[in-house]
Formats: structure tokens, C-alpha cells, sequence
């Protein structure tokens, strides 16, 4: 996505990276509990285009690898239940 790397599943994207970012798409609950933490912000690859459903990981996943990967997983699993994306 972006020329950066990116994650799909059923030909949904789950996360990214963006720079230097890595970014989960997350949904309501799960969304929120990232948001409440440290260093968190809503995707927005352009300013004023905001991704709603995806979700800065705070920068200390390079540290602490487990965090990235515990919403990396989240996101997996909730996109996976998303319908299969038509080409």
C-alpha cells in the first residue's frame, strides 16, 4: 500500500507499514483499547484522509516485538471475518 508493505486476508488489508509507522486495522472495541494508549493515533496517510478503522501501534512494538505482535493478530482474526473482497 503506498509502494510501503502491507497484509491481506481474504483480500482485505489487516496492517501495514507507512514509513516508519506500522498501522492494524482494528474493529470497535479493539480499536479503542489501542487508542487509549500512548503514542496511538487514527491512520492518516494524507492529511484530512483519515482511515478510521486502522490504528497507529505506538512506536515502542520495535523495542517489544510482542506488542506488534498482539495487534497484528487482532487485526488478522477480525478481518478474516470480513467477506472475501471481490476482484
Amino acid at each position: 500500500m503506498f509502494g510501503n508493505l502491507a497484509g491481506f486476508v481474504n483480500g482485505n488489508m489487516f496492517t501495514g507499514l507507512y514509513g516508519e509507522d506500522l498501522f492494524v486495522r482494528l474493529f470497535s472495541d479493539a480499536r479503542e483499547e489501542l487508542l487509549r494508549l500512548k503514542g496511538t493515533s487514527v491512520f492518516e496517510p494524507m492529511k484530512g484522509r483519515q482511515m478510521k478503522e486502522y490504528v497507529i501501534v505506538p512506536k515502542s512494538w520495535m523495542q517489544k516485538p510482542e506488542i506488534a505482535q498482539t495487534w497484528i493478530t487482532k487485526a488478522l482474526e477480525g478481518t478474516a471475518k470480513l467477506p472475501k473482497k471481490k476482484k
